[in-house]
């Protein structure tokens, strides 16, 4: 039974970018989409806030939306980007309801349903549209079952693509996608899958940390197969800290929204001293990067384990109407938001760097597109804004649609060798494994976090050298499997992250550092853009 499989384009990665350019082109092409786990275990589907998105016609609202965008990015946003996305908004938010997604009404004061809003950090005003606390799991149930039914879609769950497949790499002289080497998980079989047209949607790398609000699936997997491929990778030194994220011994990470802040929500110190004010006049509405390195500060100089959220001042029909999944998991955790406050801390939660595109999702290598998480737009900047990635997602999933339909699709791709696995062995050593992933995650954790020193990037680059050598010699020896695929690509990530982080002298958004404490003027609209060796 051969092992290569034909599409016309092909998918890595099944969230909110994936899919929706997969329902956008699956009445034209044969599209087969590949999910590293189950359909459900993207970042996507566990997005709470919402999605930014200007729902009148006020060129007002439009111009508000682009201020605080850029604003938040702190000097980096590409202004060209941010105005083509905030005016992609509407439609895309038409897109999901044509999709059957339905998000949370209010009445009017006409007694007519609208669309409710919230307000979220680094917004001036409400434009959240949102479906309660779990947005992403109501956008993602929803792409899913279209998808599910359509005859021109195959969705591959537990698939994890090993490499691209280029045609340099094969030997010829014009690059171009033509594919990748894909692990079936399940029956650990090693399949070619071609197509003219390849999308990288895989999100982002922040499980490079010890400390994360993401799924387990996000290690990084396209910037690394983009990286290896031969595409420049821009911005790695921006990793987004949650500033929220519950803090408790018995419950795995889990966010707590932005929209509770939005709504009225506060943080304080274990004496109950809101403490946000002394560090931004916009106190808990300021954006991500400050409020996470203010709550970090309060940590390690009171020798805290956390601080805490409260909006228990507010009445509890109120708390549980708007954010139920968030009461519900704390309750099952014995916390009662309604009379109590919520421990939080800091995690890694949003990569704002990665694969370098055009405004239709084009990467370096023709044929090849990244959108999502995975790919810098020039959209976030330096930071962030909240809820500004799902509109991402859902505005470049429609402008490669429009690319990709102007494109030839037929032509014939060159003869592709299957993989080969015949120089390799099982692995008996798979705690080598476990023990350099815990190793990685650490020391990327305590030297590459929320506020970093060039002797910690340096010495957490030394580290790395030693790992990328003992997993080089690993990858070349054992039969892979999807665990040393993650760690394959986590290292890359390590490495891109500490020399994005170790290029820029300043501290400038995500990214700040004690010995360059000040941001840099000069470096206005300058990115960090590392390029592979050819």
């Amino acid at each position: 039974m051969s092992k290569q499989q034909s599409y016309d384009v092909l998918i890595i990665g099944s969230g909110g970018a994936g899919l929706s350019l997969a329902l956008k082109l699956a009445d034209q092409y044969k599209i087969a989409v590949l999910s590293k786990f189950a359909l459900t275990e993207g970042s996507t589907f566990y997005a709470q806030g919402g999605i930014s998105a200007v729902l009148d016609s006020q060129q007002a609202s439009i111009e508000s939306h682009i201020r605080d965008t850029i604003i938040s990015g702190a000097g980096l946003c590409d202004p060209d980007i941010v105005r083509l996305t905030v005016e992609y908004g509407k439609k895309s938010i038409e897109f999901l309801h044509q999709q059957g997604m339905a998000f949370t009404e209010r009445q009017n004061k006409k007694g007519e349903a609208e669309l409710h809003l919230n307000q979220e950090g680094g917004h001036s005003e409400r434009r959240i549209v949102h479906h309660a606390d779990a947005t992403g799991k109501a956008l993602s149930l929803s792409l899913i079952e279209k998808a599910q039914q359509h005859q021109n879609i195959t969705l591959l769950e537990f698939h994890n693509a090993i490499d691209l497949i280029t045609a340099n790499k094969l030997g010829y002289k014009q690059q171009r996608v033509l594919g990748a080497y894909v692990l079936d998980t399940q029956s650990k079989q090693v399949k070619t899958i071609t197509a003219n047209i390849v999308a990288i949607a895989t999100g982002g790398a922040n499980k490079v940390y010890l400390y994360t609000t993401n799924p387990q699936i996000s290690s990084g997997d396209g910037i690394a197969l983009a990286w290896r491929a031969g595409c420049r990778i821009a911005n790695m030194e921006f990793m987004q800290f949650h500033p929220t994220c519950l803090y408790h011994p018995d419950g795995h990470s889990f966010l707590i929204s932005e929209a509770v802040r939005g709504e009225g929500g506060k943080l304080v110190l274990p004496s109950g001293y809101a403490f946000m004010h002394d560090y931004d006049s916009r106190g808990e509405l300021a954006p991500r990067d400050i409020v996470a390195r203010a709550i970090d500060h309060e940590i390690k100089k009171r020798g805290i384990d956390c601080v805490y959220l409260d909006i228990s001042h507010k009445p509890a029909d109120f708390i549980k109407q708007h954010f139920p999944s968030i009461f519900q998991q704390c309750l099952d955790l014995n916390i009662d938001i309604t009379i109590s406050p919520i421990p939080v801390v800091p995690a890694a939660h949003y990569t704002c760097g990665g694969v370098m595109t055009d405004n239709y999702a084009r990467t370096d290598i023709p044929g090849l597109y990244a959108l999502g998480e995975v790919a810098h737009t020039g959209l976030h900047g330096a930071n962030r804004m909240a809820s500004n990635s799902l509109l991402e997602c859902l505005v470049f999933a429609e402008r490669a649609k429009e690319d990709i339909l102007q494109k030839d699709l037929t032509q014939t791709l060159p003869n592709i060798p299957d993989w080969d696995e015949s120089k390799v062995i099982e692995s008996k050593e798979d705690v080598m494994i476990a023990q350099n992933w815990d190793e990685l995650r650490r020391f990327m954790w305590n030297y590459v976090g929320i506020v970093r020193t060039t002797q910690r990037l340096q010495r957490a680059a030394r580290r790395l050298e030693i790992l990328k050598t003992e997993i080089a010699e690993y990858y070349q020896h054992y039969r892979i499997n999807s665990d040393l695929l993650e760690l394959r690509n986590l290292v890359i990530v390590a490495d891109l992250i500490i020399q994005s982080a170790l290029a820029r002298k300043e501290s400038r958004g995500l990214h700040y550092t004690l010995d360059y404490p000040e941001l840099d003027k000069t470096q206005d609209g300058v990115n960090t853009i590392l390029t592979p060796e050819k």
